[in-house]
């Protein structure tokens, strides 16, 4: 083998070393809810690798009460993002960490009355998906999910 061929070779299989067994494991943590009434719940509402949260979905439900708010999507859509500020807040974030959104409305119908209210909270406009389907939780007219960047 040529002497630069070598070097080349040398270089790459140092990168590919360096990448592959350069990082240690990420830590991954499941949180408990902070509701009380959610302690038991199947799910973590927040599971953080590194330094990403992954924040379960979210409906418009009151957590007080443990019922959707009144008044339909717009309603529903403030409270679900209330209920994310709160997870959020648990862990020293806020809306602005938020880099990915999911959407999820009942009625793809409903999204220009959603959009209304997403946009007056989500003002750095992270990444979005939103699509529809039918059988929400509770049956909520909307759930947002997000993954938040520290």
């Amino acid at each position: 083998m040529k002497p630069m061929q070598c070097a080349i070779w040398t270089v790459l299989l140092s990168c590919f070393v360096a990448t592959t067994y350069g990082q240690g494991p990420t830590e991954v943590i499941f949180y408990k809810s902070h509701e009380p009434k959610k302690q038991n719940a199947p799910f973590s509402d927040v599971v953080q690798a590194g330094n990403m949260y992954f924040l379960a979905g979210q409906i418009g439900m009151d957590q007080t009460t443990r019922t959707l708010v009144a008044g339909g999507v717009q309603a529903e859509t403030r409270q679900a993002i209330k209920n994310i500020e709160d997870v959020l807040a648990q862990h020293g974030l806020t809306l602005d960490n938020v880099v990915k959104c999911t959407v999820i409305l009942a009625d793809i119908e409903d999204f220009a009355a959603f959009n209304e209210i997403y946009i007056q909270f989500f003002t750095k406009k992270p990444a979005r998906t939103t699509y529809a389907a039918s059988g929400l939780a509770a049956n909520a007219h909307i759930e947002i999910d997000v993954i938040a960047v520290k």
